[in-house]
């Protein structure tokens, strides 16, 4: 009952902000050029300036696991390549390709990864590490599937994959959590007042802004057109991905700390920034909301049953 509650309290906020954007939007207070305006922001300066923040306040020199780390990036590279080789197979509307696979891949691991595991330790644990390995790669790839398979993608598949190139090196996603990986291996922890607080006001901005963005763009009947891709997805993200890659986490020892942060980075909900960096990129973006809308819904069961089966087992002390 602890674990449910405390993953109904770490979900039941983003849901609600999501509902209030819809309910703004309804209401006539938010309209299509708020969302494209907001989208852009957060895309190009809220989140890089939180994941900096983040990634800066790490001690990647005191926690450093070569191994575990090698362990998230090499799962993330695993799971993408197989959902995007999948998904080009399978989807018969080639367009949402990109979409599908960012939503089915790519989980909120820097937020709710730190959040659920200092509700569960005390201490944010192996989640930095966790978001070493894998949040860098969520990004990249992600650039590099939704511009290959973008709704206005042209040319031979060597240009695609230099504009894709291009795109990464000059995505602020990543450019904010390399920059932010500099002051953390020099052991720069700390930042001036001013600037802390300038940093900590940007990053507060930067995920109910996209919450409410993404309720307020969210378009019900579209969705419900896409629902069983949608169920689909969501299933892959929440249960397919955990079952499959939790037992090879345990067999190579990673328990405690180290398997809560692999089961939100295997199974917690999609991040709402697939939203921002899908609108970003010309995608229609009504599958990815709402994915991250029922992913965000029955996450809260799923991580539940996920750590509920590690504490049975041992696994988790």
């Amino acid at each position: 009952m602890d674990s449910f509650l405390f993953s109904i309290r770490a979900t039941a906020p983003v849901f609600l902000m999501m509902v209030l954007g819809y309910v703004l939007r309804r209401l006539g207070l938010l309209d299509p050029h708020f969302c494209k305006v907001s989208d852009k922001f957060v895309f190009t300066a809220a989140l890089p300036a939180m994941l900096f923040r983040d990634m800066a306040a790490t001690h990647l020199r005191e926690t450093f696991d070569l191994p575990y780390i090698l362990f998230c990036a090499g799962v993330t590279t695993a799971v993408f390549f197989s959902l995007w080789g999948l998904a080009r197979h399978f989807l018969r509307d080639k367009s949402l390709v990109g979409e599908f696979v960012q939503v089915s891949y790519r989980s909120s691991a820097a937020i709710l990864g730190c959040a659920i595991i200092q509700g569960i330790y005390g201490g944010t644990g192996m989640a930095p590490l966790m978001i070493i390995g894998s949040v860098p790669l969520f990004n990249i790839y992600a650039v590099l599937v939704l511009t290959i398979e973008g709704p206005t993608a042209s040319g031979s598949l060597g240009h695609r994959l230099r504009h894709a190139g291009k795109g990464i090196v000059t995505n602020p996603i990543i450019l904010g959590i390399l920059l932010g990986v500099i002051p953390s291996l020099l052991g720069l922890n700390a930042f001036p007042p001013i600037l802390d607080s300038t940093l900590d006001l940007m990053a507060r901005v930067a995920t109910p802004l996209a919450l409410l963005s993404l309720g307020a763009s969210f378009q019900g009947k579209q969705a419900l057109g896409k629902l069983r891709l949608s169920a689909g997805a969501a299933a892959i993200k929440l249960l397919l991905l955990p079952a499959l890659f939790l037992p090879l986490a345990v067999y190579f020892g990673f328990t405690d700390s180290k398997l809560v942060a692999l089961i939100v980075m295997l199974g917690s909900t999609s991040t709402p920034t697939c939203y921002i960096m899908a609108r970003s990129m010309g995608h229609e973006g009504t599958l990815t909301a709402s994915v991250v809308v029922l992913t965000t819904v029955c996450s809260a069961f799923s991580l539940t049953l996920w750590i509920f089966l590690g504490r049975q087992f041992g696994l988790i002390a």
